[in-house]
Protein backbone atom coordinates (compact mmCIF):
# COMPACT_ATOMS: atom_id res chain seq x y z
CA UNK A 1 0.00 0.00 0.00
CA UNK A 2 2.74 2.42 1.19
CA UNK A 3 4.42 1.41 -2.16
CA UNK A 4 1.44 2.12 -4.43
CA UNK A 5 1.20 5.88 -2.10
CA UNK A 6 4.65 6.91 -3.26
CA UNK A 7 4.19 5.66 -6.96
CA UNK A 8 6.75 2.64 -7.33
CA UNK A 9 6.87 -0.72 -9.05
CA UNK A 10 6.46 -3.91 -6.68
CA UNK A 11 7.13 -6.93 -8.34
CA UNK A 12 6.73 -10.55 -6.41
CA UNK A 13 10.06 -12.31 -6.24
CA UNK A 14 9.48 -15.44 -4.48
CA UNK A 15 6.84 -16.81 -1.22
CA UNK A 16 6.89 -19.57 0.74
CA UNK A 17 3.22 -20.62 2.08
CA UNK A 18 2.39 -22.71 4.94
CA UNK A 19 -0.14 -25.43 5.51
CA UNK A 20 -2.50 -23.00 7.91
CA UNK A 21 -3.09 -20.31 4.94
CA UNK A 22 -0.23 -17.81 5.87
CA UNK A 23 3.37 -17.48 4.71
CA UNK A 24 6.52 -18.44 6.37
CA UNK A 25 8.55 -15.59 4.03
CA UNK A 26 7.73 -13.49 1.18
CA UNK A 27 10.53 -11.87 -1.39
CA UNK A 28 9.93 -8.92 -3.07
CA UNK A 29 11.24 -5.74 -5.22
CA UNK A 30 10.50 -2.58 -4.91
CA UNK A 31 11.94 0.30 -7.52
CA UNK A 32 11.46 3.70 -7.84
CA UNK A 33 12.63 7.10 -6.24
CA UNK A 34 14.34 7.13 -3.11
CA UNK A 35 12.88 3.67 -2.10
CA UNK A 36 15.51 2.64 -0.17
CA UNK A 37 16.25 5.88 1.66
CA UNK A 38 12.28 5.29 3.05
CA UNK A 39 11.82 1.80 4.02
CA UNK A 40 15.18 1.02 4.97
CA UNK A 41 14.01 2.01 8.72
CA UNK A 42 11.20 -1.22 8.47
CA UNK A 43 14.10 -3.93 8.85
CA UNK A 44 13.31 -5.52 12.28
CA UNK A 45 10.80 -7.55 14.02
CA UNK A 46 6.99 -6.29 13.79
CA UNK A 47 5.01 -7.38 16.55
CA UNK A 48 1.17 -7.72 16.02
CA UNK A 49 -1.42 -7.89 19.42
CA UNK A 50 -4.41 -8.61 18.26
CA UNK A 51 -7.64 -11.02 19.52
CA UNK A 52 -8.04 -13.70 16.96
CA UNK A 53 -11.67 -14.20 15.58
CA UNK A 54 -11.39 -17.91 16.95
CA UNK A 55 -10.52 -16.70 20.40
CA UNK A 56 -13.75 -16.94 22.16
CA UNK A 57 -12.08 -15.48 25.98
CA UNK A 58 -11.12 -12.27 24.74
CA UNK A 59 -7.48 -13.01 24.87
CA UNK A 60 -4.85 -10.86 23.47
CA UNK A 61 -2.64 -12.93 20.75
CA UNK A 62 0.73 -12.04 19.85
CA UNK A 63 2.48 -13.02 16.66
CA UNK A 64 5.81 -11.32 14.95
CA UNK A 65 7.16 -10.95 11.40
CA UNK A 66 10.92 -10.15 10.95
CA UNK A 67 11.37 -7.74 7.41
CA UNK A 68 14.44 -7.67 5.88
CA UNK A 69 14.94 -4.18 3.56
CA UNK A 70 18.06 -4.54 1.36
CA UNK A 71 19.41 -2.12 -1.43
CA UNK A 72 20.25 -3.58 -4.65
CA UNK A 73 23.33 -3.87 -5.81
CA UNK A 74 24.36 -1.28 -7.96
CA UNK A 75 27.53 -0.96 -10.58
CA UNK A 76 30.39 0.14 -9.27
CA UNK A 77 32.86 2.62 -11.56
CA UNK A 78 36.18 1.15 -11.69
CA UNK A 79 39.50 3.01 -11.63
CA UNK A 80 43.03 0.85 -12.10
CA UNK A 81 45.73 2.34 -10.15
CA UNK A 82 48.73 2.25 -12.61
CA UNK A 83 51.02 1.76 -9.36
CA UNK A 84 49.14 -1.77 -9.29
CA UNK A 85 48.97 -3.21 -12.82
CA UNK A 86 52.35 -4.57 -14.70
CA UNK A 87 51.83 -4.18 -18.41
CA UNK A 88 54.81 -6.46 -20.38
CA UNK A 89 54.87 -6.31 -24.13
CA UNK A 90 55.41 -8.75 -27.06
CA UNK A 91 55.77 -9.98 -30.36
CA UNK A 92 52.28 -10.92 -31.33
CA UNK A 93 52.06 -14.29 -32.85
CA UNK A 94 49.93 -16.34 -34.66
CA UNK A 95 49.21 -19.87 -35.55
CA UNK A 96 52.10 -22.15 -34.48
CA UNK A 97 53.24 -19.52 -32.55
CA UNK A 98 55.21 -18.14 -35.36
CA UNK A 99 55.79 -14.26 -34.90
CA UNK A 100 52.95 -12.23 -37.16
CA UNK A 101 54.44 -8.92 -36.38
CA UNK A 102 57.58 -7.68 -36.36
CA UNK A 103 57.35 -4.79 -33.24
CA UNK A 104 56.17 -5.62 -29.69
CA UNK A 105 52.49 -4.47 -30.32
CA UNK A 106 51.08 -7.68 -27.95
CA UNK A 107 50.44 -6.01 -24.29
CA UNK A 108 49.87 -8.19 -21.20
CA UNK A 109 48.79 -6.72 -18.32
CA UNK A 110 48.55 -8.24 -14.73
CA UNK A 111 46.92 -6.84 -11.41
CA UNK A 112 48.56 -7.11 -9.20
CA UNK A 113 46.30 -6.90 -6.07
CA UNK A 114 43.90 -9.85 -7.99
CA UNK A 115 46.54 -11.44 -9.86
CA UNK A 116 43.85 -11.25 -12.93
CA UNK A 117 45.77 -11.74 -16.32
CA UNK A 118 44.67 -10.54 -19.34
CA UNK A 119 46.39 -9.88 -22.96
CA UNK A 120 45.84 -8.64 -26.14
CA UNK A 121 47.25 -9.22 -29.15
CA UNK A 122 44.19 -8.42 -31.80
CA UNK A 123 45.16 -4.87 -32.91
CA UNK A 124 48.33 -4.24 -34.86
CA UNK A 125 49.22 -1.11 -32.64
CA UNK A 126 50.55 -1.58 -29.12
CA UNK A 127 48.31 1.46 -27.82
CA UNK A 128 45.22 -0.34 -29.24
CA UNK A 129 46.08 -3.03 -27.66
CA UNK A 130 46.51 -1.72 -24.42
CA UNK A 131 43.29 -0.10 -24.65
CA UNK A 132 41.29 -3.18 -25.26
CA UNK A 133 43.28 -4.83 -22.32
CA UNK A 134 42.41 -2.51 -19.60
CA UNK A 135 38.74 -2.79 -21.39
CA UNK A 136 38.50 -6.69 -20.61
CA UNK A 137 40.58 -6.05 -16.96
CA UNK A 138 38.09 -3.13 -15.69
CA UNK A 139 35.11 -5.76 -17.16
CA UNK A 140 36.98 -8.52 -14.96
CA UNK A 141 37.58 -5.91 -12.02
CA UNK A 142 33.85 -5.03 -12.35
CA UNK A 143 32.87 -8.42 -12.30
CA UNK A 144 34.41 -9.37 -8.96
CA UNK A 145 33.38 -5.99 -7.78
CA UNK A 146 29.96 -7.07 -8.29
CA UNK A 147 29.99 -10.86 -6.97
CA UNK A 148 31.53 -9.18 -3.69
CA UNK A 149 28.45 -6.94 -3.50
CA UNK A 150 26.34 -10.20 -3.53
CA UNK A 151 28.20 -11.70 -0.94
CA UNK A 152 27.80 -9.03 1.15
CA UNK A 153 24.32 -8.14 0.68
CA UNK A 154 23.87 -12.27 1.19
CA UNK A 155 25.73 -12.35 4.45
CA UNK A 156 23.85 -9.34 5.42
CA UNK A 157 20.53 -10.65 4.87
CA UNK A 158 21.57 -14.16 6.87
CA UNK A 159 22.62 -11.98 9.80
CA UNK A 160 19.46 -9.74 9.67
CA UNK A 161 17.52 -12.51 9.64
CA UNK A 162 18.95 -14.46 12.62
CA UNK A 163 18.08 -11.83 14.67
CA UNK A 164 14.58 -11.78 14.00
CA UNK A 165 13.92 -12.44 17.54
CA UNK A 166 10.31 -11.54 19.21
CA UNK A 167 12.22 -9.99 22.28
CA UNK A 168 13.97 -7.85 19.57
CA UNK A 169 11.10 -5.58 18.42
CA UNK A 170 11.54 -2.43 16.21
CA UNK A 171 7.62 -1.71 16.58
CA UNK A 172 4.21 -2.73 17.78
CA UNK A 173 0.49 -2.49 16.24
CA UNK A 174 -1.91 -3.44 18.70
CA UNK A 175 -5.43 -4.01 17.16
CA UNK A 176 -7.34 -3.66 20.14
CA UNK A 177 -5.81 -0.30 21.13
CA UNK A 178 -5.74 0.76 17.59
CA UNK A 179 -2.18 1.49 18.59
CA UNK A 180 1.26 1.25 15.86
CA UNK A 181 4.35 2.27 18.77
CA UNK A 182 7.57 2.40 17.22
CA UNK A 183 9.66 1.29 19.77
CA UNK A 184 12.95 2.83 18.68
CA UNK A 185 12.06 6.70 18.80
CA UNK A 186 9.17 5.99 21.37
CA UNK A 187 6.53 7.12 19.11
CA UNK A 188 3.02 5.70 19.86
CA UNK A 189 -0.08 6.96 16.80
CA UNK A 190 -3.11 5.89 17.41
CA UNK A 191 -4.40 5.13 13.90
CA UNK A 192 -3.35 1.44 13.34
CA UNK A 193 -5.63 1.32 9.98
CA UNK A 194 -4.65 3.77 8.63
CA UNK A 195 -0.58 2.93 9.10
CA UNK A 196 -1.91 -0.44 7.17
CA UNK A 197 -3.30 1.16 4.70
CA UNK A 198 -0.02 2.12 3.55
CA UNK A 199 0.14 6.03 5.34
CA UNK A 200 3.41 5.41 6.89
CA UNK A 201 4.74 9.02 6.36
CA UNK A 202 4.46 10.31 9.54
CA UNK A 203 6.50 7.36 10.97
CA UNK A 204 9.12 7.38 8.55
CA UNK A 205 9.38 11.12 8.42
CA UNK A 206 10.10 11.14 12.50
CA UNK A 207 12.56 8.09 11.94
CA UNK A 208 14.53 9.67 9.20
CA UNK A 209 14.71 12.89 11.46
CA UNK A 210 16.23 11.01 14.55
CA UNK A 211 18.46 9.36 12.19
CA UNK A 212 19.77 12.78 11.27
CA UNK A 213 19.60 13.73 14.81
CA UNK A 214 21.90 10.69 15.69
CA UNK A 215 24.46 11.23 12.96
CA UNK A 216 24.70 14.95 13.17
CA UNK A 217 25.44 13.90 17.05
CA UNK A 218 28.05 11.41 16.71
CA UNK A 219 29.92 14.11 14.48
CA UNK A 220 29.63 16.30 17.43
CA UNK A 221 30.66 14.65 19.55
Amino acid sequence: RYAERKGWKVEHVDSNPTELGGFKEVVFAISGEDVYRHLKYESGVHRVQRVPVTESGGRIHTSAASVVVLPQAEEVEVEINPEEVRIDVFRSSGPGGQSVNTADSAVRITHIPTGIVVQCQDERSQLQNKRKALQVLRARLLDMKKREQEQEIARRRRSSVRTGDRSVKIRTYNFPQNRVTDHRINLTLYRLEEILDGDLDELVEALQRADQEERLSEVGG
